[in-house]
C-alpha cells in the first residue's frame, strides 16, 4: 500500500507541473504556436537579382541600337536618345513615386499607396516580396522593367515627337499607366489577386507598351510622305547589334524574375532561349513564304517576337512548350507587322504594336493553354491540363490592359500635346530629329 500511495503522489506531482507548464505556455506571448522562422538574406540570390538587374538594363541602350538602326541616318541620335534617357526620368520617377504606386501597400486592388515614396522604408533587408534578397535589390530589379517600357513604345512614333513631348509624355505615361498596371498585376492589385500569370511583363510590359503604341500612331499619324516615300532602315548592322543585346539581356529580365539562384531560374532561361530560337524560325520561315526572301530584319524582328511571347509564359511552362509559343509568335508577330500594317495603313514606324502587342497577347493567352505546376508549383495548371479557369483569367488580363493602356495613353497624348505640342515642325521633320532637337549629328563623313 506504501508503495501505491508513493507512486500516486508522483502522478499527483507530474500533472501538477504538467497543468502549470500548460498555463505558462497559453499565457505567455508567442509561445502559443511555433514562430515563424526569421527571413534569411541568401547570397546567392541577391547576386543573381543584382546580375539580372543589369542584364535588363543593358537591353534599353540594346533597344537604342535596334531602334536607332531601322530609322534614317537623320533621325539615328534622336531615336538613340529616347530610349536612353528613358534610363535617366523613369529612374527618378521610379525613386520617388512609382515603386511606392507599383508595389506599396494595396488601395483597393488598384494602386499602391505613398508609403514608399522617396523610397520610404526600403532598405537591406528582406520584403514581402523576396524573402531572401534586400528590398533594395527587389526594388532595382522592378525599376529596370518600368525604364524599358515606356522606350517601347518610341518605336511607334520614331522621327517624329518632340523631345520635350518625349520627356513630359514618359513620366506621365509611367505614373498613370505604367504603374497602376504593374500593381494589378505583381504588387497585389485585382488582375494578381484572381489568379493572372504573368511570370516577367508579358502584360505589364509589353502587351501595355504595345497598344500604347498603337495609341500614339493613331493619334499623331503618319510620318511625311508615308506610305510613298520608302523609308528603309540606314544601318541594319547596329540594328542586330541591339537584337543581340536584347536576347542576352532577356536572360535577366525573364530567369531573373525567379528571384533565386535556383532551378525556376534555369528552366525560364531554357525557355526563354529556345522561344526566341523558334520564333526567328518562324518569322523567317513564313516571310521566306510570302516575299521569297527571308531577310536579316525579318530574322532579328522575329527572335525579340519570341522574347515577347515568352515572358509571361517562361516560368510557368516547359522548354517544349516554349518554342511552340515562340514559333506561333513568330508566324503571327509577321502576319500583323507585315501584312496588317500596310493593309490597314497606320504608321508603326518600328513595328512596337505588332511584335510587342501581338507577342505579349499571344504569351499571355498560351501561358494560360501550357501552364504546369510541375514546371512552378506556385502557378496554375492551364487549359492543356483541364484548368479552364485559368485561361479565362489570362483572357480578362489581356483584356483589361488593352482597354485601360490604349485609353489612358490617349488621354496623355492629347495632355501633353495641349502642354507642350506633339510633333516637331514640317520643316524639323524633313531636316531630322538629330539636327533640330539635339544639334547633332549622328554620322559626320
Amino acid at each position: 500500500m506504501r508503495l501505491w500511495r508513493q507512486i500516486a503522489r508522483f502522478v499527483q506531482a507530474a500533472l501538477r507541473v504538467t497543468s502549470a507548464a500548460w498555463v505558462a505556455m497559453l499565457i505567455t506571448p508567442g509561445y502559443c504556436r511555433a514562430a515563424e522562422p526569421a527571413p534569411a538574406l541568401d547570397s546567392g540570390d541577391t547576386a543573381w537579382v543584382l546580375s539580372a538587374s543589369a542584364l535588363v538594363l543593358i537591353m534599353t541602350p540594346g533597344l537604342a541600337l535596334f531602334y536607332g538602326g531601322m530609322v534614317r541616318s537623320k533621325n539615328v541620335l534622336g531615336t538613340v536618345m529616347q530610349s536612353f534617357f528613358a534610363i535617366a526620368i523613369v529612374s527618378v520617377q521610379w525613386a520617388v513615386i512609382g515603386y511606392s504606386l507599383s508595389f506599396g501597400p494595396d488601395l483597393g486592388g488598384i494602386v499602391g499607396g505613398l508609403d514608399w515614396m522617396f523610397l520610404r522604408g526600403v532598405g537591406p533587408e528582406p520584403s514581402s516580396y523576396a524573402r531572401t534578397i534586400p528590398h533594395y535589390a527587389f526594388m532595382i530589379f522592378q525599376a529596370m522593367f518600368a525604364i524599358i517600357t515606356p522606350a517601347l513604345i518610341t518605336g511607334a512614333f520614331a522621327e517624329r515627337m518632340r523631345f520635350s513631348a518625349y520627356v513630359l509624355f514618359t513620366f506621365l505615361w509611367a505614373t498613370f499607366i505604367y504603374d497602376p498596371i504593374c500593381h494589378w498585376v505583381w504588387g497585389g492589385g485585382w488582375l494578381g489577386a484572381r489568379g493572372a500569370l504573368d511570370f516577367a511583363g508579358g502584360t505589364v510590359v509589353h502587351i501595355n507598351a504595345g497598344i500604347a503604341a498603337l495609341a500614339a500612331a493613331l493619334v499623331m499619324g503618319p510620318r511625311m510622305g508615308f506610305p510613298r516615300e520608302p523609308m528603309p532602315p540606314h544601318n541594319l548592322s547596329m540594328t542586330v547589334l541591339g537584337a543581340g543585346l536584347l536576347w542576352f539581356g532577356w536572360f535577366g529580365f525573364n530567369a531573373g524574375s525567379a528571384l533565386s539562384s535556383a532551378g525556376l531560374a534555369a528552366s525560364a532561361f531554357v525557355a526563354t532561349h529556345l522561344a526566341a530560337a523558334a520564333a526567328t524560325v518562324g518569322w523567317a520561315a513564313t516571310e521566306r513564304i510570302h516575299r521569297g526572301k527571308a531577310s536579316v530584319l525579318g530574322a532579328v524582328s522575329g527572335a525579340v517576337a519570341g522574347l515577347v511571347a515568352i515572358t509571361p509564359a517562361a516560368g510557368f511552362v516547359g522548354p517544349n512548350a516554349g518554342m511552340i509559343i515562340g514559333l506561333v509568335a513568330g508566324v503571327l508577330c509577321y502576319i500583323a507587322a507585315v501584312v496588317v500594317k500596310f493593309r490597314v495603313g497606320y504608321d508603326d514606324s518600328l513595328d512596337a504594336f505588332g511584335v510587342h502587342c501581338v507577342g505579349g497577347v499571344v504569351g499571355a493567352l498560351l501561358t494560360g493553354v501550357f501552364a504546369s505546376t510541375a514546371v512552378n508549383s506556385a502557378g496554375a495548371d492551364g487549359l492543356l491540363y483541364g484548368n479552364f479557369g485559368q485561361f479565362l483569367d489570362q483572357v480578362i488580363a489581356v483584356v483589361a490592359t488593352l482597354i485601360y493602356a490604349f485609353v489612358g495613353t490617349v488621354v496623355v497624348l492629347k495632355i501633353t500635346d495641349g502642354l507642350l505640342g506633339l510633333r516637331v515642325e514640317p520643316e524639323e521633320e524633313v531636316a531630322g530629329l538629330d539636327l533640330t532637337q539635339h544639334g547633332e549629328a549622328g554620322y559626320n563623313l
